[in-house]
């Protein structure tokens, strides 16, 4: 019997680079952001409120990277009847707004990237430019 698994886990150097990949999109758009990274189980990894990006769309940011790397899904794909429940169960902990995608590398689960203070369009089209800057799946 085995009491160990195998797992994979971002580096610092894929934390930063979701990161840098995020703020060029933001800029690029013209629509500054807040920036969140969470490991798979939801824990904080990097957190940056662009300036000009609306200080409360930090947590929405933290809820949907939270929502998707428990999901393994984006955060928007919580059915319409569940999203406020969702909301109200978790204090704000998890959302069904658009801008939140789990990390996947080759179908591994790695985390989540949330991000808030555009469109949910917007939100979205910057955390892909992430995933696509590391190689993360894009399904």
């Amino acid at each position: 019997m085995s009491f160990t698994i195998q797992s994979s886990a971002l580096t610092d150097e894929g934390v930063a680079a979701l990161l840098r990949a995020a703020i060029d999109a933001a800029t690029a758009m013209g629509q500054p952001q807040c920036i969140i990274i969470v490991d798979h189980s939801g824990v904080e990894l990097a957190s940056f409120r662009m300036r000009g990006s609306r200080y409360l769309s930090l947590k929405s940011a933290r809820a949907k990277a939270r929502t998707a790397a428990s999901l393994a899904a984006p955060s928007h794909s919580v059915p319409d009847h569940a999203k406020l429940l969702l909301a109200a169960a978790t204090q704000g902990e998890a959302t069904g707004l658009k801008g939140g995608l789990p990390i996947k590398v080759n179908g591994m689960l790695l985390g989540g990237i949330g991000i808030g203070s555009g469109s949910g369009e917007q939100d979205e089209e910057v955390a892909r430019a992430a995933l696509a800057a590391i190689g993360a799946d894009l399904s």
